[in-house]
């Protein structure tokens, strides 16, 4: 007992040595003022794309709305894509996609064609003269193959509402190497998503790709399933804004950064991609 009397006395004293409180510096990057480009080619709908500046991690949030939106919006840009021969000048008019709430500032009555062919290049010349470029293709839609709406065997509890899950099956080509990104919505497609990531297909062995849920979904549910059909790029992007997220709430984690396919002279970030959409829906039934 006594030498371990006389070990628990060396470990407080040799903690009590350690400087707990001591302080650091780091060396973190400059950030804030960057151009942000988000746009999206998506096949019959309009040309339009979203021009804002990034801010630091730690400045001041505005209070009030109009003054974060004049904050954060590069107006007087000179934007346009380049489709072929086809130049497609965008307006600084504003314009909002209801389908997934997104505010554009550059706009194009003229729609996007269905081209998995041609490739798109975009060109923006900011107000200070700095440029920005980028070019992206649209890849040919993944249909989904079937949706299957599966009850469990038996019921957990039998006196609760019985609950199925969803299995979402596609095609997918061994042959290269594709990504997406999965959407899954209940009841509304206005709704915060039940699930929302992005994947490539190095999992898949014989073709053929699954989405599943839990049992969580009662007779009478809208289930709406997307498959996005993404370049490396756009999942490049995705993976690293929600790696970002994460680390947010990590303290120990580094500061996550932005994967863009924009460049320029003005250190731009963002993603200028297609979208090839396929969405279906289904009602839960026994």
């Amino acid at each position: 007992m006594s030498n371990l009397k006389h070990i628990f006395v060396l470990l407080v004293l040799i903690a009590a040595g350690c400087n707990l409180t001591q302080e650091i510096d780091l060396d973190l990057p400059e950030a804030g003022g960057q151009p942000v480009v988000e746009c999206y080619l998506e096949p019959g709908k309009p040309y339009r794309l979203l021009l804002t500046r990034s801010s630091a991690y730690f400045d001041d949030f505005p209070t009030e709305p109009e003054d974060f939106i004049e904050q954060i919006l590069i107006d007087s840009a000179e934007v346009e894509i380049r489709h072929g021969s086809e130049v497609i000048a965008l307006d600084n008019e504003p314009d909002i996609d209801f389908e997934f709430s997104k505010l554009y500032n550059y706009s194009s009555t003229k729609l996007v064609p269905f081209d998995t062919l041609t490739e798109f290049e975009l060109f923006i010349v900011l107000p200070d003269g700095n440029s920005i470029e980028a070019n992206t293709v649209i890849l040919p839609v993944v249909p989904i193959d079937s949706v299957v709406i599966e009850f469990p065997d038996e019921e957990i509890n039998p006196d609760s509402i019985p609950k199925a899950r969803a299995l979402t099956y596609l095609t997918d080509n061994p042959g290269q190497v594709n990504y997406y990104r999965r959407m899954f919505h209940w009841n509304s497609l206005d709704s915060i998503p039940e699930q929302d990531f992005v994947t490539n297909d190095d999992f898949v062995d014989n073709g053929t790709l699954v989405f599943g849920t839990g049992f969580d979904y009662p007779v009478g549910d809208t289930l709406y399933n997307t498959i996005f059909h993404i370049t490396q790029d756009y999942y490049d992007y995705q993976a690293s804004i929600f790696n970002s997220i994460a680390a947010n709430a990590n303290p120990f984690a580094p500061p996550g950064l932005i994967e863009s396919n924009v460049r320029g002279s003005s250190d731009p970030l963002g993603i200028f991609t297609g979208l090839s959409i396929y969405r279906d829906t289904s009602i839960v039934m026994e």
